[in-house]
């Protein structure tokens, strides 16, 4: 059997947070579900028909989960990948955003510019310790490396002969954004 894709877990993981359950109450103590988080302990079968059967207790765990993300800050941060979202139709070069959400690339009159989302988890630690970060297509190729600004952008030439779309598309239609120097 196939496993879930991020998405598909992304959606399960909403639609059992979004219900409504009357009487609900947390069934799990908060040492239970860190325990699941870190991998330290598993839970139970018992556990995890518990944790599906209580919208709650699934909200806490995304809490907890979000929680122990934000601690960790910019150093567990490995990277972040997009995809080129449609064919060169011959309309101008938009935007590519990561999966995540938190990177968009632009480029203008021949300039690559990276912009970190400000409501990203990962601002407030990557524009504190002013990241120096590397974008690369689907081919490896490096399109633009520095260090974000106050803004959490970064920018350079558009080092190729193809336009945007055309290279994407060439070369992988994927795109990472990766940490320099970790």
């Amino acid at each position: 059997m196939m496993g879930l894709s991020e998405l598909d877990r992304r959606l399960q993981a909403r639609l059992l947070a979004g219900r409504r359950v009357e009487a609900d109450r947390l069934v799990l103590l908060d040492a239970t579900l860190l325990a699941a988080l870190d991998g330290s302990r598993p839970l139970t079968s018992g556990e995890r028909a518990a944790l599906q059967a209580s919208p709650l207790t699934t909200r806490r765990l995304a809490v907890l989960a979000q929680e122990r993300r934000a601690a960790a800050g910019p150093a567990a941060w490995r990277g972040s990948a997009g995809l080129l979202r449609a064919a060169d139709s011959g309309a101008p070069f938009e935007a590519l955003v990561t999966d995540d959400g938190a990177w968009r690339l632009h480029v203008v009159a021949g300039r690559a510019i990276l912009q970190l989302d400000p409501e990203s988890r990962l601002a407030p630690g990557l524009l504190r310790a002013a990241q120096e970060v590397r974008v690369r297509d689907g081919a490896g190729n490096t399109v633009l490396e520095g260090r974000l600004d106050p803004d959490g952008e970064c920018e350079g030439p558009w080092p190729f002969d193809d336009t945007p779309a055309r290279h994407f598309a060439r070369h992988g239609g994927a795109f990472t954004v990766e940490p320099i120097g970790r």
